[in-house]
């Protein structure tokens, strides 16, 4: 069995601590980037081990390098987003373009979840057939974390908010309530839901 990667683990510890904490960020529209971002390297890795298999296993390489490296970045985008609009609300100053961003990231993280999901399909199809349970699996991922960006959205954006006034966030968008809190005082943190080789 390979030694393991002590960094690695240090890195995955220290984002799934600081989601458990009790501080308002990161959470669920990290999650579902983190989500994405795992979703492209498994397909990384059924790429790779089509080559030589299928002319186009290279180029499904780098679309999925490219598309672990932006959802990676989106985790900490979507927790600087939502600290943002906490610090607007606290301020009352730019507070609707703050808001803004906490549906621009979520929305974005979905629009990353959802190229991943094409992507698995063509190398499902195409790839290494003993790597097809991974593909599968990444689109599975993808989905789910496309279906939570999505939520979070919904929440964050003026209908939720309305709907939610005050509310951290229920299953879908971001997991933030862009209004989280419209009132006064700082939002609440409730949810209801955020291979074979």
């Amino acid at each position: 069995m390979a030694p393991i990667d002590p960094r690695a683990r240090a890195r995955l510890g220290y984002l799934l601590s600081k989601i458990a904490s009790g501080a308002p960020a990161p959470a669920s529209g990290s999650a579902a980037a983190a989500v994405v971002a795992t979703s492209a390297a498994l397909l990384q890795k059924v790429a790779l081990r089509s080559q030589g298999r299928w002319n186009g296993a290279e180029d499904a390489h780098q679309r999925a390098e490219a598309l672990r490296t932006r959802a990676e970045e989106l985790i900490e985008l979507d927790s600087l987003a939502y600290l943002a609009f906490v610090e607007a609300m606290r301020s009352s100053h730019d507070v609707e373009a703050a808001r803004m961003k906490t549906i621009d990231v979520p929305l974005e993280i979905a629009a990353k979840a959802d190229e991943v999901v094409l992507l698995a399909r063509v190398l499902e199809s195409k790839g290494n057939p003993n790597l097809r349970a991974d593909a599968v699996a990444a689109a599975i991922l993808a989905r789910a974390a496309a279906k939570t960006a999505n939520m979070l959205v919904e929440v964050n954006g003026p209908s939720g908010s309305a709907r939610r006034r005050g509310a951290r966030g229920s299953a879908g968008a971001s997991g933030r309530a862009p209004a989280r809190s419209r009132g006064n005082g700082p939002p609440t943190r409730r949810r209801t839901s955020r291979g074979a080789r």
